[in-house]
C-alpha cells in the first residue's frame, strides 16, 4: 500500500503564493532583528496603553538590557528568566537577551513559588526579571536557586507621567513591595538600563544555538524545558511570513492576548518585531472591553487569541458591533475552535478570515495550519506548513495508519527542536526519535491531507488555552494528609465551549469525613500549591478509583463516569 502521507495531498491545496520548499538563512534572531528593523527606527513598535513605542527606543533599550546582562557576569548560552506580564520590559528583554547571545525562559507569572523555585534551577537561570507585583514570591525561594541578580520592573513603566501618577494615586496599578534579598543583586530594571551604555551589541553566535528554553508539562514527571535554536525560530519565522503573507515593508499592526510566557505569544512578538510590525499590548488577556476598544482604536490587520477569547468576544454586543473591514485574519490556536461556532464569528468578523493553527512548544511552535486564503474545513486544524513532514502512526506499533483512522501525530521539520529537553535524555529520546517529534496527539487525516485532532495520547486538559498535566496536579494532590487517592481528568466547560475544566476525583483517607469543609479545604490547599488554571473546579468523593490490573488508575474510563450531571 502507498504510504499516504509520502504523497503529500495537502499540497494542491496550498494558496498559489506558497511554494513546497522555502530558502532558510544562517541567521540568528537578532540579526534578522537588525535588518528587519533598521530602516523603520521611527514607526512604533508597540502601542502600550496609549503611549506609542518606536523601534529606535526598543533597539536602544534592548542593547542596554544586552548591557546590563554582560555588566551582571552573564555569557553566551546562560540562561535568563522572564516572569512578567506582557508589558514592554518582556519585549526590551527579549531583544537584549539574544543580542547578549544568552537564552530567554519564560516563567509564567501564575506560577505559585514552589513551582517558580523548580523552574529557575531546572532551567539554571542566572538572571530574572520579574514584575513588582510578583516580587513577594520570587523573594520567598531566589536565595535557593542559582539566580544572583533580580531586576523589578513595574506596569506604571513607559506610561506617561500623567498616567503613571493617577494610576498610582486611583490604585489603579498592581504594585508591590521591593525588599533586599541576602546574596542577591536587587533592584529597578529602569536604574539598570540607566546605567548601561546604548551602543549596539550583537554577540556572534552558530544558529545552532540555543535561543529559547521554554517549559512545557508531561505525564512523566515534572515539566521540561525545550531547547529552540536560532536556526529553528527563524525557519518557523519564514514558513509563518510566507504561509500568511506577512511582508516586512509593510507594516502589519497586530493585537494578540497571548502572554508571552506561552511559547505561541513569545514566537508571535519575536516575529513581528524582526519584520518591523506593531504590536498592541494586552497587559491583562480577560479584559474583554479593552481588547475591543484596542480594536476600534488601532485596526489592526490581524488579530491572534485562543479560541475561548473569541467565543468570550462574541458574548460582547459591542464586539459584534466592531468595524472589521481592515482586519484580514484572525489566527486560533492552542486549543480547538468549536466547529459549531465558526459561522457565527465569522457572520461578524467576515468570512474565510479565522485561520486555524496547531501546534506544540517544541516545533516552535506551528507545524500545521489552514491556507490563509483557500480552503477552510470546520473541525480542521489544517495541513502542514512547507517543509514539514508529518505521518500518523499507531502509538503501539509505529506502524503508518490508512486515511481516516486514528493515528499519533508525529512531525519533522526545520521548526522542530533538534537539542531536545534540556538535561532530560529519556524525554528527549521518547519524544524525539530519527528527527521526528512524536507530538501525543491523536489525529486523523482525510483524503485532501487536512487533519483534525480526534484526541490526545497524554492526559493533558486545556484551560483555556493554558495547559494543564493531570499527573502534576495528582502528585500535589497527594501529598495533602486527608487524601488517600486522587487521579485528574479535563471535562467539557459547560460554560466555555471548546474549553475544559480540571476535574479530580479523590479517596479520602479513612477517618476524614465528606463533606463540603473538607472539599473547600482541599481547593484552599490547591490554591496555595499550584497555579489557579489548574486547581480543580469540581472535586468527586468515591469510594475507589477504576484501577487496572496492575493498580494503574484508569482515567478514560474515570472520564466516562464522571461525564454526568455534576
Amino acid at each position: 500500500m502507498d504510504d499516504p502521507y509520502a504523497q503529500k495531498p495537502w499540497l494542491k491545496h496550498y494558496d498559489a503564493h506558497v511554494p513546497e520548499h522555502l530558502e532558510y538563512p544562517r541567521k540568528t534572531y537578532a540579526q534578522m532583528f537588525h535588518e528587519g528593523t533598521a530602516n523603520r527606527p521611527a514607526a512604533v513598535a508597540l502601542h502600550y496603553l496609549g503611549r506609542g513605542i518606536t523601534f529606535h527606543e526598543l533597539d536602544t533599550l534592548s542593547n542596554r538590557f544586552a548591557h546590563f546582562l554582560i555588566k551582571s557576569g552573564l555569557k553566551p548560552g546562560d540562561t535568563v528568566g522572564i516572569h512578567l506580564p506582557n508589558i514592554p520590559a518582556y519585549y526590551i528583554a527579549i531583544i537584549g537577551i539574544q543580542k547578549a547571545g544568552c537564552v530567554l525562559t519564560g516563567v509564567s507569572p501564575l506560577q505559585q513559588p514552589k513551582e517558580l523555585e523548580y523552574q529557575l534551577n531546572d532551567s539554571g537561570a542566572r538572571l530574572l526579571v520579574t514584575l513588582d507585583a510578583l516580587y513577594d514570591r520570587v523573594a520567598q525561594v531566589v536565595e535557593k536557586t542559582g539566580v544572583h541578580t533580580v531586576a523589578v520592573a513595574s506596569i506604571a513603566d513607559f506610561l506617561s507621567p500623567l498616567k503613571r501618577f493617577f494610576g498610582r494615586l486611583l490604585k489603579k496599578i498592581p504594585t508591590g513591595r521591593v525588599t533586599p534579598v541576602a546574596h542577591v543583586t536587587v533592584g529597578r530594571l529602569m536604574d539598570f538600563l540607566k546605567q548601561a551604555p546604548a551602543d549596539r551589541i550583537e554577540e556572534s553566535l552558530d544558529p545552532e544555538a540555543p535561543c529559547l528554553m521554554q517549559y512545557t508539562g508531561g505525564t512523566t514527571g515534572p515539566p521540561k524545558g525545550a531547547l529552540l535554536t536560532h536556526k529553528n525560530i527563524v525557519s518557523q519565522m519564514i514558513q509563518v511570513n510566507t504561509w500568511l503573507e506577512m511582508k516586512p515593508e509593510e507594516s502589519t499592526t497586530i493585537l494578540s492576548a497571548f502572554p508571552l510566557f506561552h511559547q505561541a505569544g513569545l514566537f508571535l512578538a519575536m516575529n513581528t518585531m524582526a519584520i518591523g510590525g506593531c504590536q498592541v499590548v494586552v497587559v491583562n488577556p480577560r479584559d474583554l472591553d479593552f481588547i475591543i476598544s484596542a480594536i476600534a482604536r488601532y485596526h489592526p490587520e490581524a488579530v491572534v487569541n485562543v479560541p475561548t477569547i473569541y467565543l468570550e468576544l462574541l458574548k460582547k454586543p459591542k464586539f459584534r458591533s466592531l468595524d472589521f473591514s481592515a482586519l484580514q485574519w484572525f489566527l486560533s490556536g492552542a486549543a480547538p475552535f468549536p466547529a459549531e461556532y465558526i459561522k457565527e464569528f465569522e457572520a461578524i468578523a467576515g468570512s474565510g478570515k479565522l485561520v486555524e493553527v496547531l501546534g506544540m512548544t517544541e516545533t516552535s511552535p506551528v507545524h500545521m495550519s489552514l491556507p490563509r486564503y483557500g480552503r477552510k474545513k470546520p473541525g480542521s486544524v489544517g495541513i502542514p506548513l512547507p517543509d514539514t513532514e508529518v505521518k500518523l502512526v499507531d502509538p503501539e506499533t509505529g506502524q503508518t495508519v490508512p486515511i481516516g483512522e486514528p493515528g499519533e501525530l508525529a512531525v519533522k521539520g526545520p521548526q522542530v527542536f533538534t537539542l531536545g529537553y534540556h538535561n532530560k535524555p529519556e524525554e528527549t529520546a521518547h519524544t524525539l526519535r530519527d528527527g521526528w517529534i512524536y507530538t501525543g496527539d491523536i489525529c486523523t487525516m482525510d483524503e485532501d491531507g487536512y487533519f483534525y485532532v480526534v484526541d490526545r495520547l497524554k492526559d493533558m486538559v486545556i484551560v483555556s488555552g493554558y495547559k494543564v498535566f493531570t499527573r502534576t496536579v495528582d502528585d500535589v494532590l497527594m501529598e495533602h494528609p486527608d487524601v488517600d487517592m486522587a487521579a485528574t481528568i479535563g471535562l467539557p466547560d459547560p460554560n466555555r465551549p471548546g474549553s475544559e475544566i480540571v476535574a479530580t476525583a479523590v479517596v479520602l483517607k479513612a477517618d476524614v469525613a465528606v463533606n463540603d469543609d473538607t472539599r473547600e479545604k482541599i481547593i484552599a490547599y490547591m490554591r496555595e500549591k499550584v497555579a489557579p488554571y489548574k486547581v480543580p473546579k469540581h472535586i468527586e468523593f468515591r469510594d475507589e478509583l477504576p484501577l487496572s490490573a496492575v493498580g494503574k488508575v484508569l482515567k478514560r474510563q474515570l472520564r466516562e463516569q464522571m461525564k454526568g450531571p455534576r
